[in-house]
């Protein structure tokens, strides 16, 4: 009898190195990504970039929210400092992560010289929507 009870339900498994992660366009011109495989490994239920400042972020990305059901960064390395529509603010640095439920305004104010983050959103096809300052 074949058993697929652990058959599995999420896609195939795929290994990205750095020689096989292709660099990809990305949403902003000052970043580089890296495609860790993960988006046509679920069909699109998933993705998960690398993504590394060419040179720290010193102006604002402007107040914006995705199109997604959620956003996770996990920072490897440098920093980033965040504001959300709630009135926090927060710097993510090295070695933490930040979890964004999908539609939660925020805004991306710096970065440092040696930002890296490995960003996973579900599902893959990740909007990004420009809004005014939810603070008013």
């Amino acid at each position: 009898m074949n058993d697929q009870s652990n058959a599995p339900k999420f896609g195939k498994a795929v290994h990205a190195t750095p020689e096989s992660a292709p660099e990809v366009p990305g949403r902003r011109a000052f970043f580089s990504y890296r495609d860790l495989g993960v988006t046509e490994a679920t069909g699109g239920k998933m993705r998960a970039q690398l993504t590394t400042a060419d040179k720290g972020m010193t102006e604002s990305t402007g107040w914006h929210y995705h199109e997604c059901e959620a956003q996770f960064v996990y920072c490897t390395s440098g920093w980033v400092d965040l504001e959300f529509e709630t009135g926090e603010s927060v710097r993510v640095q090295a070695g933490e992560s930040i979890f964004i439920p999908g539609g939660l305004k925020h805004n991306e104010l710096r970065t440092s010289d040696d930002f890296q983050i490995l960003e996973v959103s579900v599902p893959a096809d990740m909007g990004t929507v420009p809004c005014e300052d939810p603070r008013g």
